[in-house]
């Protein structure tokens, strides 16, 4: 697990096992629902150990388990409101609006997941772990 520089040391790579199975245990949220949370649990575990690799997936994926958590309460909502006013025809805007924002914030922590583990793949520090959109 160490990769030879052009000088002749010897660089250590991070270990990748627990970062990878932390992405897959949020993209099977999609099948079971609950896996996201040992995910999180996962991260916010091994994220002071790690290497600064290895600790910006990290950091990565417990901000897109929060960012997601914000967006679908907000999107939950809107369509409770939407739902609730519909009968009088003025929540559904808001209900439209609500699972708009529920489905596009499936997408994008889809979209967040598969191009962490890219980077990973790649053993390379996720860019931009703070960012809001990717």
């Amino acid at each position: 697990m160490s990769e030879r520089l052009d000088s002749g040391t010897v660089a250590a790579t991070e270990d990748k096992t627990m970062p990878m199975v932390a992405y897959v245990m949020y993209l099977l949220t999609f099948a079971t629902g609950f896996t996201v949370f040992i995910g999180l649990i996962m991260a916010y575990a091994n994220r002071a150990a790690a290497g600064p690799k290895m600790q910006s997936h990290y950091t990565f994926m417990i901000r897109t388990f929060w960012l997601t958590i914000a967006w679908a309460i907000i999107g939950g909502l809107l369509v409770l409101f939407g739902g609730i006013f519909s009968l009088i025809l003025v929540g559904v805007p808001f209900l439209m609006l609500g699972f708009f924002i529920c489905g596009a914030v499936g997408i994008w922590f889809a979209v967040r997941c598969i191009l962490g583990l890219v980077y990973l793949s790649r053993d390379e520090a996720y860019p931009r772990p703070m960012n809001w959109l990717i």
